[in-house]
């Protein structure tokens, strides 16, 4: 069996050593197309012992891999990205994992991505199709995928991503996803790539339309959907209008029976009855309950990293949400007792109200 590295990249000499270096006991070949580069970044290909080719730019993400994955002679394509780093996995592991199964079938990579938050950095997680047979080629100009419909199915290969935390692509993307949606009105999976992008450039109002775009256009099954409908809800939260409230209720409402064994979205449904209770305590004062209920079905859910979303959501940020409704509540014992839970995780937030106790 031979697995080969497929990379197309652009000025990524922060991070192209480190990628190459761990990716290189799991390939058989390294193969770097490079974009356009003006730093050091094929110079960090060659001497890591890559192949280097390249290509010239034509606003369009799945020509380039196209092309990359023309001059590979792979059993399987490992396709990564300069700011993905695979975590420690035997060559001997992997490949009997892709020998486990017949026929035509891509290899999902659970990646973890670090993201700014509010001061602090983040994990959220997604298995995404990474490892491709040999034949297999992407169609999108943007946020490429691969072609067919073929099954996706995990194998034990684990990436980290770090490119969020150092760079924001958003604007570059936007003029490619507005290409998209116009010429794809009823793909689902354009209008949410769109509207997440908008809401990342704090368009907060304008992603809204393309949320709603999406909610509607996506089926149930389409593995992009579960986090689409809570980045919709979170949106719908953050604009906070009474208006927006009503319509975060209705998502809320009808998803539950298709959602509700997610973490997430229980957290997202634990805020959005915080705030639909703020909003009119005297009307909504019977929602009281299900805040608590949000937080607590977290923490029975636990992490299931696999499933994707934000870590911590099955478990210290549950905990810690769950810490300050106890306290404004007045529960207080209740609140140190979730609290030390969410500390004991290493969450910050947590160790800083746990000193109002001492």
């Amino acid at each position: 069996m031979k697995i080969n590295l497929v990379m197309i990249v652009k000025n990524e000499e922060r991070s192209l050593e480190k990628c190459l270096k761990a990716a290189s006991p799991l390939v058989d070949r390294m193969i770097i197309v490079d974009t356009g580069s003006e730093d050091a970044t094929r110079a960090i290909a060659e001497g890591m012992g890559a192949e280097v080719f390249s290509f010239i730019w034509i606003n369009d993400f799945s020509a380039a891999r196209n092309y990359a994955l023309d001059q590979s002679d792979g059993d399987w394509n490992l396709i990564l990205d300069a700011d993905e780093y695979v975590r420690p996995c035997g060559r001997r592991n992997l490949e009997r994992a892709l020998s486990g199964r017949k026929g035509t079938w891509l290899g999902g990579v659970l990646r973890y991505d670090s993201y700014p938050d509010n001061g602090n950095v983040s994990v959220s997680t997604s298995v995404l199709p990474r490892l491709l047979p040999g034949d297999i080629r992407y169609t999108g100009r943007i946020h490429e995928q691969p072609e067919g419909n073929w099954p996706c199915y995990q194998i034990p290969l684990e990436v980290d991503h770090d490119g969020y935390l150092y760079t924001d692509k958003g604007e570059r993307n936007l003029p490619y996803l507005f290409q998209e949606v116009q010429e794809h009105p009823e793909d689902g999976y354009y209008q949410f790539q769109l509207a997440s992008t908008l809401r990342n450039l704090k368009r907060l109002e304008e992603s809204l339309t393309w949320f709603r775009r999406f909610y509607h256009c996506s089926g149930l099954s389409e593995a992009y959907r579960p986090g689409g409908v809570v980045l919709y809800l979170y949106t719908l939260l953050d604009v906070g209008t009474i208006e927006c409230l009503d319509e975060a209720g209705a998502v809320v409402e009808r998803e539950e029976a298709v959602l509700g064994e997610w973490s997430d979205f229980c957290f997202v449904c634990g805020l959005f009855y915080m705030k639909r209770v703020l909003s009119d305590v005297e009307r909504y004062v019977g929602l009281l309950p299900n805040i608590e209920y949000s937080y607590k079905r977290c923490l029975e859910l636990g992490e299931r990293p696999e499933l994707g979303g934000v870590q911590g959501t099955g478990s210290f940020k549950a905990a810690y949400n769950l810490g300050t409704w106890y306290e404004v509540s007045g529960q207080k014992e209740l609140a140190v007792r979730y609290y030390r839970m969410s500390a004991k995780a290493g969450y910050e937030p947590a160790r800083e109200r746990l000193k109002a106790y001492q």
